[in-house]
């Protein structure tokens, strides 16, 4: 026992900081949300949106749309770009309140406001969410559940997913909702008692991600159960998620 005390002394302080602190290092090769250079797009050329997977990338006139509720931030509209207009940002604060402000025009951005004062008084300050993974492929929940570990201790803004709906605040949904989740989802959401929100994390959750037009599966969450904040990525990064999470609760601005 005293090894095992010792070696705990040695390790110091392991949760980090943020949001008190400075945010912790994204890797080298974390993509933030696409943007488009106005003075180098050619509007005529049009190849990022050719090969974007999920059409999250559209023309209207000398307009240049982003949905990043469909975008897979997989780099696919920068690399096809000649005139290479566009860049993957480090701007990790994606988390939004409506699903029209996930689509970008022309560089303007969004945030996620927080929760209405009445909600927030009653949730007091802590938010228990029940986690439905719905036909996701376990990258978002993967990512997801990283906050809870002594890195990034999500607990000590009292923030835990709880085991049962009726213990919950709300959900957090992952996954398209294919058609054999669709029932469970909707019984998952009226169990849990009002007043309650709902998370969507992930491209899947938001708009089908890869699987969207798909006949088996209903387009995310937003088609299933009313959405309070949309957190896309495909994966988020767990950072993406929390300043979300942080946003609804008037944590940070």
């Amino acid at each position: 026992m005293i090894k095992i005390l010792l070696a705990r002394l040695r390790q110091g302080h392991r949760t980090m900081a943020y949001p008190k602190g400075n945010a912790p290092e994204l890797p080298e090769r974390f993509h933030g949300a696409p943007a488009i250079d106005a003075a180098r797009c050619r509007a005529d050329c049009r190849k990022c949106a050719e090969a974007c997977p999920t059409d999250a990338i559209c023309f209207d006139g000398k307009a240049r749309r982003i949905d990043l509720g469909r975008c897979l931030f997989c780099d696919d509209c920068r690399r096809a770009c000649p005139d290479h207009a566009i860049t993957m940002t480090r701007d990790y604060r994606l988390a939004v309140g409506t699903r029209d402000d996930l689509i970008r025009c022309d560089g303007e951005t969004h945030r996620a406001r927080a929760l209405d004062d009445t909600l927030r008084s009653l949730l007091g300050r802590s938010l228990k969410l029940r986690v439905v993974s719905a036909g996701g492929c376990s990258a978002c929940e993967a990512d997801t559940n990283v906050l809870t570990t002594i890195g990034w201790d999500i607990g000590r803004f009292g923030i835990q997913y709880v085991a049962s709906p009726r213990h919950a605040d709300g959900l957090l949904v992952t996954g398209p909702v294919p058609d054999n989740m669709k029932l469970a989802l909707e019984k998952t959401y009226e169990a849990v008692p009002a007043p309650k929100i709902v998370i969507a994390v992930g491209a899947c959750a938001i708009s089908g991600g890869p699987y969207i037009n798909h006949p088996e599966q209903h387009g995310g969450a937003a088609s299933i159960v009313p959405v309070d904040l949309f957190i896309p990525g495909c994966p988020p990064h767990p950072l993406t998620i929390l300043d979300g999470f942080l946003r609804i609760l008037d944590r940070i601005q």
